[in-house]
């Protein structure tokens, strides 16, 4: 018997009712898509075929090797090995088969498997997620995606430990990542002395669980990622108490967030219990953050010299790190005279990629000061896959950048740990020159602005998809802005919505649709003051615009934050100044404030009270001058305030700087967060 397949069985976003017959015993299925849908139908009908005959259709195109992965993957999700899974791990499952789906797109699927009665009872069975699958890798955004899943071995089956988080599951997670994310935490932190009680770790034990359970670890890796995100005379680090290992992760925890983790669903007892799948969560988030840093063309103007032939500066500029990484190892194979790699995954199985990009980049003794390291490639004639990548990563060894991965993970092609260690030779070796002759416009590369910065960690904290790395640029369809919308309770209606991938003629077109959607919710259903703003703007990055709309989404989280705290009651700037007063004049401060914009603000003074009033006895007011400061003390009186509102429970996004300079709507964002907090309290 044979079956019409094409790559179009099941379409990105168009999983179609299965209608369902019954002859007898046997269950009888069509599958298509919408377009062609009819030559489906028609020849399903016409053949009479069964779920299972369908069901091998569609698996045609998947080989023994990768659905031998998927099945591997499937399991690591079915813990309990009862052959199916929840809709809520329908997101983990394509995590681990290397297909991350937005939310809506999970949603989705899901939607369509209970409205056609295909999801059992008991969960997804391996044969839909097959179907499913199947349907997403024939489509074009899917072909970006590596295909590498993480091996069965090294994958360690846990109970949940909280009554309230893990009551009869189990998560699985890493041997591979917690091995690696060890030596790197164990390499930066060697010196410091306030880690000398738990380092060095060790990585074949549970080490890692227990050591971060005071909070301290993560609070110094959070500033070693990015630097003075947490005032150090913030972290309490001698005669721990639960309280005080309690504010201290307070503090990992919401400043994590401040520097674009998604923490939601992390609280500070799983990190006190040492849940290694959340710790390891959290503890990638904030390596990869440090990582890709520098991996940005205004933080590395050498980078253009991957500036590719017809392309502009802007093209240049919208691509993530992870893009950027991929181009520049291509930049260098293609100067050694070897093929390209797609990937970081199956491409990088064999070392040779590597060897040949380390033999590029290594020094070659003509920058003083710098001595040459020949790199010894004889190790390429190894036959064995492992003994290769082994010798390999001796000669990346000469080079300090033998971190995160084993000879392993490379044969495997763990894609996140191979990325780490591309990340983290780019950053030590980039061998990069910037052009001299070229025409280009240098006063155009300008990096974020602290707004922006605050805006985009916002989005990112909050889980958005995918993760926005360039402001405007990760924008330009709107996707991002439509999932805010449905943090603020603003309904969205997803069927109006184009959605990636977009085609190459019309895309845009389907991009802007999208924007005068989003600009329509905005006015219509959010209320928001949107007077000039259309969709082209948001489209085509206005800076302004574009602000203007992000702002009024944070502050209407920030605000409905406070409101469901208040039992719906509405809150306006007075409301915050009015219990911002009133608390402090409890409390016996004499600090005011008029407004957000009172210049009293700049030393600080006023937010420090208010948290001391919050939380007595927490501000240690000998740490800081009070009277006639110059712009280094406020600055630091500001560092040390930001830093408290995130021990006490307060999650700020706001800078220092903006304390100082008294940016009120940056001012009002603290002010609400600590007004959360105090109204919790009460």
């Amino acid at each position: 018997m044979t079956f019409d397949h094409s790559s179009h069985f099941l379409h990105w976003g168009h999983i179609l009712k299965v209608d369902k017959l019954h002859f007898g015993s046997e269950r009888r299925v069509f599958l298509g898509t919408l377009q062609p849908a009819s030559a489906y139908f028609f020849t399903a009908f016409k053949q009479d075929l069964s779920f299972k005959e369908v069901k091998m259709a569609s698996t045609a195109h998947i080989s023994e090797e990768e659905m031998t992965d998927l099945r591997e993957a499937f399991n690591k999700i079915d813990i309990d090995g009862n052959g199916f899974i929840s809709s809520s791990e329908l997101t983990e499952l394509f995590k681990a088969a290397n297909l991350p789906l937005p939310g809506y797109k999970i949603r989705e699927i899901t939607q369509n498997l209970t409205a056609t009665g295909e999801q059992n009872n008991e969960g997804i069975s391996f044969d839909e997620f097959i179907a499913v699958f199947q349907g997403l890798k024939s489509t074009d955004i899917a072909k970006t995606f590596r295909k590498a899943i993480n091996k069965k071995e090294g994958i360690c089956a846990i109970g949940g430990t909280s009554e309230q988080s893990s009551v009869g599951t189990q998560h699985s997670y890493s041997e591979e990542e917690k091995y690696a994310f060890v030596n790197w935490v164990n390499k930066a932190l060697e010196n410091d002395p306030d880690c000398q009680h738990v380092l060095p770790m060790n990585p074949d034990t549970d080490d890692l669980f227990q050591a971060v359970g005071d909070g301290i670890v993560l609070c110094k890796m959070i500033n070693f990622s990015v630097p003075d995100t947490i005032d150090e005379r913030t972290i309490n680090k001698k005669k721990l108490t639960p309280f005080t290992i309690q504010e201290n992760l307070n503090l990992a925890l919401n400043s994590a967030s401040a520097i674009g983790c998604h923490v939601v669903n992390i609280g500070a007892e799983d990190l006190k219990e040492g849940k290694p799948y959340l710790v390891l969560g959290l503890l990638w988030q904030v390596i990869k953050i440090g990582l890709f840093a520098d991996i940005e063309l205004s933080r590395n103007e050498a980078l253009i010299a991957l500036l590719r032939e017809g392309e502009s500066l802007e093209d240049l500029m919208k691509l993530s790190p992870e893009e950027l990484l991929l181009r520049w190892a291509n930049y260098h194979l293609e100067n050694a005279g070897c093929n390209k790699i797609n990937n970081f995954s199956t491409d990088i199985k064999d070392s040779k990629a590597y060897y040949h990009l380390l033999d590029q980049v290594a020094p070659k003794g003509n920058e003083e000061g710098i001595p040459a390291i020949a790199i010894d490639m004889t190790g390429l004639r190894e036959k064995d896959d492992i003994q290769r990548a082994e010798c390999m990563l001796q000669q990346a060894e000469r080079l300090g950048c033998r971190q995160f991965v084993t000879a392993t993970d490379v044969v495997r092609g763990n894609p996140k740990l191979n990325l780490a260690f591309i990340a983290n030779l780019f950053n030590r070796y980039p061998a990069l020159q910037k052009p001299e002759n070229q025409d280009i416009d240098w006063s155009s590369i300008e990096g974020e602005t602290r707004e922006e910065r605050t805006f985009r960690n916002w989005m990112n904290s909050l889980g958005v998809s995918p993760r926005v790395n360039h402001l405007y640029s990760d924008l330009s369809d709107a996707m991002v802005i439509f999932q805010l919308y449905e943090k603020i309770k603003v309904p969205v209606d997803w069927s109006k919505v184009n959605k990636p991938p977009y085609p190459k003629l019309g895309g845009n077109m389907k991009k802007l649709e999208n924007c005068n959607y989003a600009v329509d919710l905005g006015k219509n259903q959010a209320k928001f003051s949107l007077v000039g703003i259309a969709g082209q703007d948001l489209n085509e990055g206005n800076r302004t615009l574009t602000l203007a709309l992000i702002w009024q989404l944070m502050r209407r989280y920030t605000l409905s934050i406070l409101e469901d705290i208040g039992g719906g009651q509405k809150v306006n700037d007075d409301t915050i100044v009015n219990w911002v007063n009133e608390t402090l004049t409890e409390a016996g401060k004499s600090s005011v404030i008029s407004s957000f914009k009172d210049s009293k603000i700049s030393t600080s003074m006023p937010v420090l009270d208010l948290i001391d009033a919050i939380q007595p006895g927490s501000i240690k007011y000998d740490l800081l001058k009070t009277e006639d400061l110059n712009e280094e003390e406020k600055l630091n009186n500001a560092k040390y305030a930001i830093s408290m509102a995130r021990k006490i429970g307060a999650r700020v996004y706001a800078l220092p700087e903006d304390l100082v300079e008294v940016k009120p709507k940056m001012v009002m964002t603290v002010f609400a967060c600590l007004m959360g907090k105090g109204m919790r309290k009460v």
